[in-house]
């Protein structure tokens, strides 16, 4: 079987790094035949690859799925921090070519997104519900795109509103903690690749969901398993990892 060739946009950040590593070490599997960065032409950078890995920017969003769509290729986007219009032109672009659009590729994470649904589900609207997530100092934005997820799977199982409920952070006189808040927390500092606990505080006991990132190999290899599943899918609606594990609901 020949290797899957890939295309790799964001090859220079930490994230890219980690991707370009796994792949050399797997080269029975994976080849990268492209690596084009800003004012390169995309389109013309895709057209021999089998799928795009993204770790970029999410300001190169616009000009990274008109190339995507254009060539025809499937796109994995592993850049976070995308605002509400960057996710509605991913979503634009998914009726088109397949995309997989995924906060954290680690197997380990994906677990925890599951996890944390059954746990909220199980132990219900008597325990307070918060998300703690700790970074290294380089990382731009806050909460990290996996703390957002888990957020959103607490609301979605809750039925709350993050426009309403979710409380980033507290300062001052906060006052009494509302039942429906959803509180979450980013802590920066040294060079922490990724911890994320979910805390369920109930009366008498608390329940602690957490996983720990100890190297970003894990999600390069994450990323890459993703592109190989990507290609044989269709286009229609935006992918993520628990796709890719067979870990969504109604899955066999």
């Amino acid at each position: 079987m020949e290797p899957l060739r890939v295309s790799l946009v964001g090859a220079s950040g930490r994230m890219g790094q980690a991707v370009q590593d796994c792949a050399r070490r797997h080269p029975e599997t994976f080849a990268l035949i492209g690596m084009p960065g800003r004012g390169d032409d995309w389109t013309a950078a895709f057209e021999h690859c089998d799928a795009v890995i993204d770790f970029s920017l999410p300001e190169t969003t616009d000009a990274l799925i008109e190339a995507v769509v254009a060539a025809r290729k499937p796109l994995v986007v592993g850049t976070t921090g995308h605002d509400d219009e960057g996710r509605g032109r991913i979503a634009q672009a998914a009726k088109s070519v397949p995309i997989l659009l995924a906060a954290n590729f680690s197997v380990g994470v994906n677990a925890l997104f599951w996890l944390t649904r059954k746990a909220t589900e199980i132990l219900g609207p008597d325990f307070d519900l918060e998300v703690i997530e700790t970074h290294h100092r380089l990382k731009k934005d806050a909460p990290s795109g996996t703390a957002r997820r888990l957020v959103e799977i607490l609301a979605d199982v809750r039925r709350l509103s993050l426009e309403r409920d979710l409380r980033p952070g507290r300062v001052g006189n906060a006052g009494p903690r509302e039942a429906n808040e959803i509180g979450v927390h980013s802590v920066r500092g040294g060079d922490v690749v990724g911890e994320h606990t979910v805390l369920f505080a109930g009366m008498g006991e608390r329940v602690e969901l957490t996983h720990r990132a100890a190297s970003r190999e894990t999600f390069a290899a994450g990323a890459l398993r993703a592109a190989a599943w990507l290609v044989r899918q269709k286009s229609g609606r935006i992918y993520d990892m628990e796709d890719v594990l067979g870990l969504r609901e109604g899955d066999s």
